[in-house]
């Protein structure tokens, strides 16, 4: 059969490039990434042989043997798990099947601080193989099948894929074989690899084997971390077991190992990353968190094990009480693992109470990180709810830092019975909204939320400790009930206090200009400066929440707006001087939509005509030009 010539996917291409050019600072954790790799293969052809033992026939011992050979300057990376077969090869070595794989390659920028956390975020290990090896070969059979494949590369755009005749291929199982370059000699020293899997694999939970000429010896401890006990275990093996657990390259920001006994027994060692795994928002929202039993690996796809809201661990949970042949569809329904996710939930969350308590900077930390995804479980989880909610951190228009909402209730003001909310994408332009002049000018705190979710947790919750969640851009904000600083709710306005000018007159101009175009016109109480907004009625859907319905074109017909207006402005003060004027009603009109674009363009929204607002600006501007004398 002809060889089969290949090109690297071109997002596979942009991240050996920066891999070959010693982007890790320590290139010997290319070790640590293909043991890693071997392992999990092990693991999976363990799980398999439960259901066809046939598979690994007579040699049921797993093993990963690390052969380096100084005189072909070669070093070799082998295991007898699962194997490859063809396509996997090509799949699993020549593309990266993720959602978001091109976003993520258009951050790389060549910077190597920078792109080892992306990379590391992303989880590309054996491609860490090039910062050592001119050459990769990888020579693979598929447990279970006959023909074995070999796939070649130099990393540099192109690989190719043979199938294997001259009988070199392993029974089972994948070698790879590194190519070192001139200046890696290191790697073909039998004292410098035993100290490299010492480091960053002494926990693998099977035989790692170095061969040295006739001589071969296990170098690691090959026993399963989490069965140690937690006084035996140093916080670096805890790392580097995360790092193979996690396939991360960051430092675990909470590690959670635990024995639970009684009606069931299951041990957990389980980790919180300190930066965001790169599918964290991956629309299938999956955990990846392994399950074994009786330290047999089972599956890492078991998503009855965790709820999706904890999808930010990595880890293992290892149970003495399932049986070892359950499949993947019996999981779904197990009530013993029904009780372990509960349990198993409730002690993170107690954890992260723990953290967010003796330790708020560290947990603020946490929060920018996973806060969006804990959200989720306040509308998911409706038995943890009362967990997570004191677990929830804001950011508010009061504080830089971030809040709690019994932070925010012990500061509400007097007459102040909700508590208030703006929704958006983004903070700066949060902060930036008029709906907030009239509550900053009171001195009420509002909650700034900028995540999609709290579209979705907050109807769901509805209120904390009875006081009702209000959007502030909703009408019957409810103003004229709290107290300023300083200021006596009870005292009657001044007659000062009242806006100039005929307002109710100029109202009625807008209203019939705009007509079907808005709800309502009305004076509003929430605005101190800016001129105009648009705020949704009581009863209608939140304005963003509805902008970000129709970008997913879940919604096709938007509610109509109430545009309200500042009487203290001085823009409106000087049409509402117009009412009653000969000819003005004509221009007021003009202005009317002029203030309803002006609304839209300060919320975001796209103008419905926007040379319509063009030429109504243009005929006002050169109308006020030919009121000015001349010079």
């Amino acid at each position: 059969m002809a060889s089969e010539k290949r090109s690297f996917q071109a997002e596979v291409s942009r991240l050996l490039d920066i891999v070959a050019h010693s982007l890790y600072s320590d290139k010997e954790i290319f070790l640590r990434e293909l043991i890693s790799n071997a392992s999990d293969a092990c693991d999976k052809l363990r799980y398999a042989a439960l259901m066809q033992p046939e598979l690994v026939g007579d040699a049921a011992e797993f093993r990963v043997l690390l052969t380096p050979d100084k005189a072909a300057r070669t070093l070799t990376v082998a295991d007898n798990g699962i194997g490859m077969n063809h396509d996997e090869l090509i799949d699993n070595l020549g593309t990266i099947a993720r959602s978001g794989t091109a976003a993520f390659v258009q951050n790389l920028s060549g910077e190597q601080g920078k792109d080892m956390a992306l990379i590391g975020q992303f989880g590309v290990g054996f491609y860490s193989a090039f910062m050592v090896a001119s050459e990769v070969e990888v020579i693979a059979r598929k447990a279970g099948e006959a023909q074995a494949w070999r796939w070649v590369s130099d990393g540099r755009g192109e690989f190719t894929v043979d199938p294997v005749e001259d009988g070199s291929a392993p029974v089972r199982g994948t070698t790879v074989i590194l190519h070192l370059r001139e200046n890696e000699d290191e790697f073909l020293e039998p004292h410098r690899l035993r100290a490299i899997v010492k480091k960053y694999s002494d926990h693998i939970a099977l035989p790692i084997v170095l061969k040295d000429g006739d001589k071969e010896e296990t170098v690691n401890n090959a026993a399963a971390l989490w069965t140690r006990p937690r006084s035996e275990i140093t916080p670096e093996q805890y790392k580097e077991f995360y790092h193979h657990v996690g396939h991360s390259f960051d430092e675990p920001w909470l590690t959670l190992h635990n024995r639970a006994e009684g009606k069931i027994e299951y041990t957990n060692l389980l980790f919180v990353p300190s930066s965001k795994p790169f599918d964290l928002f991956d629309p299938a929202r999956k955990h990846h968190v392994k399950l074994y039993v009786r330290r047999v690996f089972i599956t890492d796809d078991c998503q009855a094990l965790l709820p999706s809201y904890l999808r930010f661990l990595r880890g293992i949970v290892d149970s003495e009480d399932l049986p070892l042949n359950v499949s993947r569809e019996m999981l779904q329904n197990n009530p013993i693992l029904a009780r372990m996710r509960s349990q198993i939930t409730k002690r993170v969350l107690g954890e992260l109470a723990k953290k967010a308590t003796d330790a708020p900077e560290e947990y603020a930390k946490f929060w920018e990180n996973f806060g969006a995804v804990v959200k989720e479980g306040l509308y998911e989880d409706f038995e943890q709810r009362d967990t997570i909610i004191p677990l929830v951190r804001f950011r508010s228009t009061a504080s830089e830092d971030l809040i709690s909402l019994d932070d925010y209730v012990g500061r509400m003001k007097p007459g102040q019975e909700a508590i208030y909310t703006i929704t958006g994408d983004q903070l700066d332009q949060l902060k930036r909204s008029p709906q907030l002049e009239g509550f900053r000018a009171k001195g009420v705190e509002v909650l700034l939320l900028t995540d999609p979710v709290d579209e979705f947790w907050l109807p769901s919750l509805g209120q904390y400790k009875e006081h009702q969640f209000k959007s502030v851009t909703r009408g019957g904000a409810d103003l004229a009930k709290i107290a300023a600083d300083g200021e006596d709710k009870d005292k009657p306005k001044e007659a000062d206090d009242k806006p100039s000018g005929n307002v109710a007159g100029l109202i009625a101009i807008f209203k019939l200009a705009l007509g079907d175009a808005v709800k309502d016109v009305r004076a509003s109480d929430r605005l101190t400066d800016s001129a105009v907004c648009l705020v949704a009625d009581e009863g209608d859907m939140d304005m963003h929440l509805e902008r970000l319905l129709k970008q997913h074109r879940q919604l096709d017909a938007a509610a109509k707006r109430i545009l309200e207006i500042n009487p203290r402005n001085k823009l409106v003060e000087g049409l509402a001087a117009m009412v009653g004027k000969e000819g003005a009603s004509n221009d007021l009109g003009e202005f009317a939509w002029l203030l309803l674009d002006q609304a839209r363009i300060v919320e975001g929204e796209p103008l419905p005509d926007p040379s319509a607002f063009a030429r109504r600006l243009s005929g006002l501007l050169e109308k006020g030009i030919a009121f000015q004398p001349a010079a």
